[in-house]
């Protein structure tokens, strides 16, 4: 961010602090509310030019949301102490005057599609104010010798320039086992794989890499990786936390039943997925939501999913 940026939002700032005339000392809520809004307007004018190869998320989700075992909540609660502490440990503790190989905080999430991956990366934007942006990775790889670095290229350097989080959905599309060099096709994709760990390990930012195979990565880019995070499917115990979770304070709900809903063998997603239709269903009815909107809501994601509602699923529903 440019110097000029930095000086229009302080400007900014002290025109709000004037017109509420207010000591910052009698009313520290009131500072911290100033220094927000100082962060997210310096935000909003560095953010990168990414049209095309990255889509920037809205990020909402809290800690709160995310149901996982406390392991994996564990490495999430680390990543994040490595993002509020590296100023302190890279430069204040000397860590990057070694040089800036190794400074980038790179996490794999990996797991079935629905059981939270997203969300993580959502929850840790969301703590730190940071802008998410998930990488295209279809517009990003290109056919033409070259063309992908560029690509990779100017991602990192926008990112690095805006402070924000890289997402990339679906890693294993880009970060495939390299393959042994049969053709310039083959030298070509591995040269792209080189190049990206080698910025990924330069990159003094948060970039997160999702995947549904884990297996499918190659054994030398999981090496560099940080942080890795497995997302399991949820358990009975742990959907039924999702449930009752799912619904807004605000939406009307009567008679449900939190433990029979935990009943459904669907991940986090399709449950919010779930959700949403029976509000939808119900909302149309004038009605709040109950066991029979999510029925039918479940049923509809079921055929989806090409798959039957089992008797098990749904015992005592009825």
């Amino acid at each position: 961010m440019s110097y000029k940026t930095i000086q229009a939002a302080c400007q900014q700032l002290k025109t709000q602090k004037s017109k509420l005339k207010i000591e910052d000392s009698t009313h520290p809520t009131l500072h911290t509310e100033h220094l927000k809004k100082l962060w997210d307007f310096c935000r909003t004018q560095a953010r990168p030019q990414l049209e095309g190869l990255a889509q920037r998320i809205e990020t909402s989700a809290t800690w709160d949301d995310l149901v996982l075992p406390e392991q994996q909540r564990q490495v999430l609660t680390d990543i994040a102490t490595h993002l509020r502490q590296k100023a302190k440990v890279y430069q204040e503790w000397g860590f990057a005057s070694k040089g800036n190989r190794g400074l980038g905080i790179a996490a794999l999430f990996y797991g079935e599609s629905g059981t939270g991956k997203t969300m993580a990366a959502e929850v840790l934007a969301n703590e730190f104010h940071l802008d998410l942006y998930r990488i295209d990775l279809n517009a990003v790889v290109s056919k033409y010798i070259g063309e992908t670095e560029k690509n990779l290229g100017r991602i990192f350097t926008a990112a690095e320039t805006g402070g924000v989080i890289l997402l990339f959905d679906e890693a294993d599309a880009l970060f495939g086992k390299r393959t042994e060099v049969q053709d310039s096709h083959d030298r070509h994709a591995n040269v792209e794989v080189s190049y990206l760990l080698q910025r990924m390990e330069a990159y003094q930012g948060l970039a997160i890499l999702t995947t549904n195979l884990k297996n499918a990565l190659d054994s030398a880019f999981l090496r560099r990786i940080r942080f890795m995070v497995s997302f399991p499917f949820p358990e009975a115990p742990s959907r039924t936390k999702i449930w009752q979770r799912i619904f807004p304070s605000q939406t009307p709900t009567q008679g449900l039943d939190y433990q029979l809903l935990g009943q459904l063998k669907v991940a986090g997603g399709n449950i919010r997925n779930i959700a949403l239709n029976a509000a939808f269903i119900a909302a149309d009815e004038n009605e709040p939501v109950m066991m029979r909107h999510i029925l039918q809501a479940a049923q509809r994601e079921y055929l989806k999913l090409k798959r039957l509602l089992t008797d098990e699923e749904t015992r005592g529903w009825y």
